[in-house]
């Protein structure tokens, strides 16, 4: 596999003999380069900017100083591929607004604009003299030593050259000798330039292309919206429950009442008989519709928090359910329908499946923190992957920071434990 940076390639075979060593060459020259252009046009723009402040002409000057960090920023992140192939992302703020002020506004309050400057001025200061420093001593004083015989034979006329400017070799055998310990410490430089060059962009890398610059702010932001999603999921379902409750269902008890209304006023017969079977019809599908609205989004849960709506559940459990909660106020929308939801899902578990005659919900907020547990006295043996619904509701719990544990041993007894940290409180959020 090719190595993508710098560190890996030194690490493998072959590393004085690839391109990699030249290419920390070149990181670093240019690095020195870069350093001596933004230390010259710094200290004229604070020079200038400094005389013409007394004129207030020069004071935009400073401001704009503040910003050299942003071009300089942008140059090393795109140098950085040349030692290391992983890319090196922005970490500015995108700017919603458009013009100039909306900008210089967004990016003067941003840490990462104060960071690149430190950067900069640390640039500017000492880096690029540290580039110079090591790529002489690398790379220049061995390519020197190297073309020993070449300056005996061109500047010395076959009698004497001199080797960095120190020391005087006046025969042939020395010069090809001070060639090959130049060659010696060209490979030696080669993995001195590539340390330098790796320690320099992990440098740069920490103060303004950390690889994981805003993992911290992706996760917030994604468990944020992982929330925003389930409430939007339940404002949704709240918005069809009413629908249907408000709509379809209204409509079929009207047309059941004017069915029975029109059994009465016909003779008995067979329009009689249709008559009834038609009402018997709407009746059902006025059951079965009130059923799908309670599954959707009880009404009960809505009006009356999560107590009352488990209660309910256990009302019309097939399994006698004997309750125990302990909430006084009311918690979030997303809280309590995912709560009641994992109820219902464990009454209807130990009805088709435990063969349990006997369940059990305790509960209570505490600490801030909601804590239900769902027992029966049935077979047990559940398993989320045998798709009893659990494991949907698991991820559900999981979004608002909940956890969701069950304990079934094959024998029984079913245990499940759902803790969501939330507040008792209408607005807020669970944390």
């Amino acid at each position: 596999m090719h190595p993508r940076n710098v560190w890996q390639a030194m690490s493998g075979p072959g590393f004085v003999t690839s391109w990699w060593p030249w290419r920390a060459a070149g990181y670093l020259l240019t690095g020195a380069l870069a350093g001596l252009v933004a230390l010259v046009a710094m200290a004229s723009a604070v020079a200038v900017g400094g005389l013409l402040a007394i004129v207030l002409v020069g004071l935009p000057l400073l401001v704009l100083t503040a910003l050299a960090g942003l071009p300089v920023a942008r140059l090393e992140r795109h140098r950085l591929r040349l030692i290391d192939q992983d890319p090196a992302r922005n970490p500015h703020q995108p700017v919603t607004e458009p013009g100039a002020w909306p900008w210089l506004r967004t990016r003067l309050r941003e840490q990462t604009t104060w960071r690149e400057l430190g950067y900069t001025l640390l640039l500017a200061l000492i880096l690029w003299p540290a580039d110079a420093l090591i790529l002489t001593a690398a790379l220049l004083c061995p390519l020197s030593l190297i073309t020993t015989p070449l300056q005996l034979a061109v500047i010395g006329g076959g009698e004497e050259a001199k080797v960095l400017k120190q020391w005087t070799v006046t025969g042939w055998p020395t010069a090809f000798g001070v060639a090959v310990l130049g060659l010696v410490l060209l490979a030696l430089g080669g993995y001195a330039l590539g340390a330098a060059a790796g320690a320099r962009a992990e440098l740069t890398r920490l103060l303004i292309a950390p690889r994981d610059t805003d993992l911290g702010a992706r996760l917030v932001e994604l468990s944020r919206s992982r929330v925003r999603l389930v409430d939007a999921f339940e404002a949704e379902r709240r918005r069809i429950e009413r629908d249907l409750h408000d709509g379809a269902q209204q409509r079929l008890v009207a047309l059941s009442m004017t069915l029975g209304l029109a059994r009465l006023d016909v003779p008995p017969g067979p329009l009689a008989d249709q008559l009834a079977k038609a009402h018997e019809e709407a009746g059902k599908a006025l059951a079965e519709l009130r059923e799908l609205i309670h599954g959707i989004h009880p009404q009960v849960l809505a009006d009356y928090g999560l107590e009352a709506a488990v209660t309910d559940a256990a009302d019309r459990s097939a399994v006698p359910v004997d309750v125990e909660l302990h909430l006084s106020g009311r918690l979030p929308r997303s809280v309590e329908a995912a709560a009641y939801f994992v109820v219902c899902e464990a009454l209807a578990n130990a009805a088709r499946h435990s063969g349990a005659t006997r369940a059990r919900i305790t509960g209570a907020h505490h600490t801030g923190r909601l804590r239900l547990t769902i027992q029966d006295n049935g077979n047990g043996g559940a398993d989320p992957a045998r798709g009893t619904g659990l494991t949907g509701l698991a991820d559900r719990v999981s979004v608002l920071n909940g956890t969701l544990s069950l304990s079934s041993p094959p024998g029984g007894p079913s245990l499940l434990r759902v803790e969501i940290p939330c507040e008792r409180t209408e607005t807020e959020r669970c944390a």
